[in-house]
């Protein structure tokens, strides 16, 4: 089967790289448009293919959200960046739109199991199959045996839950900003997980929650975590970093595999983020350029 026409809907030259948004028809999200956009930086070419980093955003969030703080690092590092949506687009599902930690801009990096949403809500796949694949038939020069992984709050849960899950170590390391690191004990990833899978909570804890994953994890990994002390969805218990921590503690992985960072006064915000992002794209580099 031939790979879907990439359709170039923009491009902005940013740190004397790329950044340009597509449009493809996505055969994971049941034949519906997707958008992503994707950072090439100018050292890339087809006798230098570039290690990439795949960046997930948060809930209510599209491709676009948090683009900037990342570009200048990447760019310096010869890095480039995927950043795809957060979720189907116009499924036309009864209630996909009726919250907005549910649904559309709310796909939590699953694959769908419940019927009602398993013919558009799988970006697992789209993410961690589809994309790599499309991007690579469109011949753009990236090196697909070196990506890691990194998001910000739901999109933190899905850069951690898909390096720890993925086959084959296809993320050589994955970082995150405030994630939601024990979805199957907080609201928002019990919400979503009834929603989504059939089997709810139960089954998300096999492949879809951080600190299960981390609790079973026998290899070595390369993990960090930074969440704000001001965040209120810290203080309302969504994230749970601690449960994350300790679960990574007792199961053998030591400050140098999993590091997890609380800092003083920092909220929930894009501020937070473009705070801490060149840790995070350095500490991907030396794993990436490795």
């Amino acid at each position: 089967m031939s790979a879907p026409f990439l359709e170039k809907i923009s491009s902005n030259k940013s740190f004397e790289g790329e950044l340009t948004k597509y449009k493809f028809k996505s055969a994971a999200l049941g034949g519906l448009p997707a958008n992503f956009n994707l950072f090439v930086p100018t050292n890339a070419s087809p006798s230098n293919k570039v290690p990439v980093l795949v960046y997930l955003a948060g809930l209510t969030c599209t491709e676009d959200n948090g683009l900037g703080s990342f570009l200048g690092p990447a760019s310096s590092q010869g890095i480039a960046i995927l950043f795809p949506d957060t979720s189907p687009r116009g499924a036309g599902i009864e209630g996909e739109d009726a919250d907005w930690d549910f649904g559309t801009g709310a796909g939590f990096y699953l694959n769908a199991t419940n019927p009602k949403f398993s013919a558009h809500y799988n970006m697992y796949t789209h993410v961690a199959l589809e994309l790599p694949e499309v991007i690579e038939a469109a011949g753009i020069p990236i090196d697909w045996k070196r990506q890691s992984i990194f998001g910000h709050s739901m999109g933190g849960h899905g850069a951690l839950t898909m390096y720890l899950s993925s086959p084959h170590k296809q993320y050589r390391s994955a970082s995150a900003f405030s994630p939601v690191a024990n979805p199957t004990k907080c609201p928002w990833g019990e919400k979503a997980f009834t929603g989504y899978l059939q089997g709810g909570v139960e089954e998300a804890k096999e492949k879809y929650d951080a600190t299960e994953l981390i609790s079973k994890s026998k290899e070595p990994v390369h993990i960090l975590v930074d969440f704000g002390t001001a965040d209120n969805f810290y203080k309302q218990g969504q994230l749970l970093p601690e449960n994350f921590l300790k679960a990574a503690r007792d199961a053998g992985h030591d400050e140098f595999q999993v590091r997890v960072r609380s800092q003083e006064g920092y909220d929930h915000s894009y501020y937070f983020i473009s705070t801490f992002a060149s840790d995070h794209v350095h500490f991907h580099a030396n794993f990436l350029k490795a």
